[in-house]
């Protein structure tokens, strides 16, 4: 059963009633996946630096979001193709190569994701690291086995993501943030950060993050034309998700951060929700951060791993061995170096250095009539697009010179 209707140019828009869920669980996908470990500890360090300027660099990084997001999801679920095949189709090899590319951004992440719920189970009990990294990998494995595995992330990414939205806006309420400075200098700010810009954009949309939400789709059937307005709503949902947690995360760390308080370096988020609402806010972000890791978890290997899968039949039939060695891989590194937060803000750096790359593959891809099925792409989408490829390339040019 299927309501099928025309759009204003007749094109026939179906809407099946299970892409609903297929809908909101790729938005949440792919937000609840940027809302990782990386999320806070990035939000929360570069607040620290920039104060209420760092609002500035949300306002930016969203803009950045949606020219990288809207172009992404369009392009890859009309052309009914994941990203590494429509670029293999582009230019024989191509395809390889961005996987490299993703996989190894991926990973990267994995492992500060783990690092992240080794650390929430330590604040939440009091487990050593490497015991709770043990302990949440085995958690992530055992979610890749269950059957029905579209289902399960849908319902576990979008229970997740409503929990950690509603526990840091509780935390925020109680550090009382200026939100008059916020909101001024998230328009006029007073300093500028382009490496924490790369960073942000880099672990909001970066890497296998870019991507994540669009191959749900597919996973689901979502494809084609006529699905356009269901691809952009859940882009746009997804963008909305993940820019409204990390604007209250920021309000949260700058209503803490302009009473004086001096952050624990190791891990400056803790000390956030510690401070906001003392013990039970410390618990809180135990809880947070965990769940946020988690999903972190399932969202990098599950995406990682859908790079791989469509090079050769027995990859997708052993789709899920290749996830369980890629969580244990990720695990096994974690607990033998260590280092979070740095890693954290490495990943971020390393997937925003992918994106401007990653997109401009897209945008090509887009201009090809024998590979979009005769849809042409608007023209204010490939100009926001390539926009976004530039900025973002000036902006990784100028942190590589800094670092």
């Amino acid at each position: 059963m299927q309501n099928v209707n025309k759009d204003s140019k007749g094109i026939e828009q179906t809407f099946k009633p299970g892409y609903t869920s297929a809908i909101l669980g790729a938005a949440f996908l792919m937000a609840n996946s940027s809302i990782g470990p990386g999320f806070l500890t990035q939000t929360t360090v570069f607040t620290q630096q920039l104060l209420a300027s760092f609002g500035f660099v949300i306002l930016v990084s969203i803009l950045l979001d949606i020219g990288a997001q809207l172009n992404t999801w369009r392009v890859l679920t009309v052309s009914g193709l994941r990203a590494q095949d429509l670029s293999n189709k582009l230019l024989p090899g191509l395809g390889f190569f961005l996987s490299i590319m993703v996989v190894l951004g991926g990973f990267a992440f994995n492992i500060g994701n783990i690092a992240g719920t080794a650390l929430g189970l330590n604040v939440l009990f009091g487990l050593p690291f490497q015991t709770a990294a043990i302990i949440s990998g085995s958690i992530a494995l055992v979610l890749f086995w269950v059957k029905e595995i579209g289902t399960m992330l849908d319902r576990f990414a979008k229970y997740l993501g409503i929990m950690k939205i509603m526990l840091t806006i509780y935390v925020a309420f109680s550090a009382h943030p200026p939100l008059l400075e916020a909101v001024h200098r998230t328009f006029i700010p007073l300093r500028l950060n382009t490496m924490a810009i790369v960073t942000i954009v880099g672990g909001t949309v970066g890497g296998y993050l870019t991507f994540s939400g669009a191959h749900r789709l597919l996973d689901a059937g979502i494809s084609g034309r006529q699905h356009i307005h269901l691809v952009n709503r859940s882009a746009l949902s997804g963008i909305f998700i993940s820019s409204l947690m990390r604007y209250v995360l920021f309000l949260a760390a700058l209503g803490v951060l302009v009473q004086g308080v001096q952050l624990d370096q190791a891990n400056p988020p803790a000390s956030v929700f510690g401070h906001a609402a003392g013990e039970i806010g410390f618990r809180i972000f135990g809880l947070v951060l965990w769940s946020a890791a988690i999903s972190s978890v399932v969202g990098a290997s599950y995406t990682s791993i859908s790079f791989l899968k469509t090079f050769h039949p027995a990859l997708a039939k052993n789709e899920r061995f290749l996830i369980s060695i890629f969580i244990i891989i990720s695990t096994a590194v974690f607990v033998s170096i260590g280092k979070p937060k740095e890693l954290l803000i490495a990943a971020g750096l390393i997937n925003g250095f992918i994106l401007p790359v990653a997109l401009a593959i897209i945008l090509v891809a887009a201009a090809k009539p024998s590979l979009m099925k005769g849809y042409k792409h608007p023209a204010w989408m490939q100009i926001a697009g390539w926009i976004v490829v530039a900025v973002m390339s000036w902006m990784v040019y100028r942190t590589l010179i800094e670092l």
